[in-house]
């Protein structure tokens, strides 16, 4: 359409009334509006999954809830159930707050919702599914499972029987693809099994897989040591490597890269011992013994003649009569005196019992002791001389081999009581270079070769460097020096009395006066130009920032080759 055309058009509607131009307006608004929802109802919605591995029955009853709430879905192979990508998470949360879908194996939540007056019977089935349940969802959380599925067998218990049943538990696993179950899993599904089980031993636990297979009676899982841990093996091997970098650590600084070899057997123990012994020793002085107990009698008699006689009573109760005999009388001896003086019959007796000396000694010896340590070492000739000064390989002397047996045996710990060996050998290695004298060019190929990555890296950092040398540091400073230099020119006035040329130092004074008198001139015109400068930088800072950009932007496009004005 020309310019013409549109010119009369809006001439044509600028002369309509205001009603016809709002009908027009709302008119087109109309039409646009009826063409995008035309547009976004032809067009077809993107889908994303909804969920994945969906069975048939909570398949049905996710697609009859979609469908009360008007969403589109569409199924596919393999239990997958997708719909429009932007109501995805709003049928998700309202799935789930219907219970969809349901979980393939039902948990605890089977005892929400008893009913009143179930029986007994009803109730340790529902107990019985909820455990199993619960073992499969566990069971599934490894990551080669799949699905799992647990079978108990849980007899009742009653007291009248007085060998009671144990129980029995099945577990048929369904591996993901191109996954495998280890020894160290399986072992660990038995014995969860067996510890969410009341008396349930770990013998009764069988594990199936989807193929058939007893996984349960893989070898090593009853506790007999029929192979190996894969543990114990790399352990060794890891033991057995440190050894042997050692000992190349140690020689190769002495014997030179690629001319030792060494290899460590280490026997290695395993067995877990446990061990109590109880000793006791001599009895010590008992001066040097702990008292335990002490226990001491003492019994005491008296004389007869004082102990009350005679019938008791009044009578009896008299004060003694005068004395028949002299106070003081001769004192028998023998038996006689014994009976008349009435004396004591003292008897003492001392029980000590002292602590026995006992020592109690409980020792649990560490897993993965080494029990012997065998290093076999290999070591190449080193470069020498022969008879004729012709260079050649020759062997260490033996006060050398003594020095690398001694680094060898210390390296790895060396103990002659543990039974330990070393066997160092010096001989000539098949694959070792003549040690014949090569040309330079050889010598510089091979270095080349031995070292090429130094070198490369050398010679990037010289590019950089001399890249920063031509290219930045010499177009700075030539520019630097063009700014300096400022062409003039020298205006020589030397007035009327103009010596002639031929006057022999005449010119040459002249030149030099004219000189002096220029340099002279020129420091009072840049100090006169350097206080007006200062001037105005103190009065009109602005301007002078501005004249000093326009400079810098000048100075770079004369810089740049490559800018096109």
């Amino acid at each position: 359409m020309t310019a013409r055309g549109v010119g009369g058009i809006r001439q044509r509607f600028d002369a309509l009334s205001s009603g016809k131009k709002l009908a027009i307006m709302v008119g087109i608004a109309a039409l646009v509006a009826a063409v995008i929802g035309f547009w976004l109802y032809s067009k077809e919605p993107v889908y994303r999954i909804l969920y994945t591995n969906i069975p048939d029955k909570d398949g049905g009853a996710i697609v009859q809830s979609l469908q009360q709430m008007n969403v589109p879905y569409k199924l596919e192979a393999g239990g997958t159930i997708s719909i429009p990508a932007d109501r995805v998470y709003d049928a998700r949360l309202r799935l789930a707050a219907q219970g969809l879908p349901r979980a393939g194996n039902a948990g605890f939540e089977i005892l929400d919702n008893q009913k009143f007056g179930v029986s007994q019977f009803a109730e340790q089935v529902n107990y019985q599914r909820a455990v199993e349940g619960e073992l499969a969802r566990s069971i599934e959380t490894i990551s080669s499972v799949e699905k799992a599925r647990v079978h108990l067998a849980m007899p009742k218990q009653t007291v009248f029987l007085r060998d009671q049943q144990k129980p029995t538990a099945s577990v048929m696993l369904t591996m993901f693809p191109g996954r495998a179950m280890d020894g160290g899993q399986v072992a660990g599904i038995i014995h969860l099994v067996s510890s969410s089980i009341p008396d349930l031993p770990v013998k009764n636990v069988t594990v199936v897989d989807q193929d058939g297979n007893l996984l349960s009676k893989m070898p090593g899982l009853d506790g007999s040591r029929t192979d190996l841990d894969p543990r114990q093996m790399l352990y060794v091997q890891q033991l057995e490597k440190n050894f042997n970098d050692r000992i190349e650590a140690i020689l190769t600084p002495i014997i030179g890269k690629d001319n030792v070899r060494a290899e460590v057997t280490a026997q290695v123990d395993f067995s877990e011992v446990e061990q109590t012994s109880e000793s006791f020793k001599p009895n010590s002085p008992p001066n040097q013994s702990a008292i335990r107990s002490q226990q001491t009698l003492q019994q005491e008699g008296g004389n007869r003649d004082e102990n009350a006689a005679g019938v008791p009573g009044a009578l009896s109760n008299q004060p003694p009569g005068a004395a028949a005999a002299p106070i003081t009388a001769p004192v028998a001896s023998g038996a006689s005196a014994t009976a008349a003086s009435g004396s004591f019959n003292n008897r003492k007796e001392a029980t000590t019992n002292y602590e026995v000396d006992k020592t109690i000694q409980h020792v649990k010896q560490p897993i993965g002791s080494v029990k012997r340590v065998s290093a076999a070492v290999v070591l190449n000739f080193k470069p020498g001389k022969d008879k004729d000064g012709k260079a050649t390989y020759v062997p260490f002397s033996p006060a050398e081999m003594t020095q690398i047996n001694n680094l060898v045996r210390e390296a790895i710990g060396y103990n002659k009581d543990r039974g330990d060996s070393v066997n160092v050998v010096n001989a000539a290695f098949a694959d070792q270079a003549p040690l014949d004298e090569k040309p330079l060019q050889e010598k510089a190929v091979a270095y080349v070769q031995a070292n090429w990555p130094d070198l490369v890296k050398l010679a990037l950092i010289a590019l950089a460097v001399i890249y920063l040398l031509f290219f930045v540091v010499r177009p700075l400073m030539r520019d630097l020096t063009k700014a300096r230099e400022e062409p003039g020119m020298l205006e020589l006035d030397l007035g009327d009395n103009t010596p002639p040329l031929d006057e022999e130092g005449s010119v040459a004074a002249a030149l030099k006066a004219a000189q002096e008198e220029s340099d002279s001139a020129r420091a009072s015109a840049f100090a006169d130009l350097l206080q007006q400068a200062k001037e105005i930088a103190k009065n009109d800072p602005r301007m002078v920032a501005t004249i000093m950009r326009e400079w810098m932007s000048q100075a770079e496009d004369s810089g740049n080759p490559n800018k096109v004005a």
